[in-house]
């Protein structure tokens, strides 16, 4: 009988193994997933972060030009 208990036990074990492997093939799948993800969600910061740039940029440009041209109406407004 101890031969049919150790089988048994084997069999248990197996079955543990088994579900084990099955959770870690899941948990690198969902790994994977999530890093695919996180990569995309770090291209859209840098897209957005390049794009907030350049409106700065933009909006300091369009700055110095309405301060040169109040520059040139306060000479107008002089002579």
């Amino acid at each position: 009988m101890e031969m049919g208990g150790e089988i048994e036990q084997f069999d248990v074990l197996e079955q543990k193994v088994d579900a084990l492997l099955e959770l870690v093939q899941g948990l690198k799948k969902e790994k994977a997933a999530l890093s695919e993800k996180v990569q995309i969600q770090e291209e859209k910061i840098s897209d957005l972060t390049r794009q907030v740039e350049a409106l700065k940029s933009g909006r300091d440009k369009a700055r110095q030009k309405i301060l040169h041209l109040l520059e040139k109406m306060e000479q107008i407004e002089i002579d």
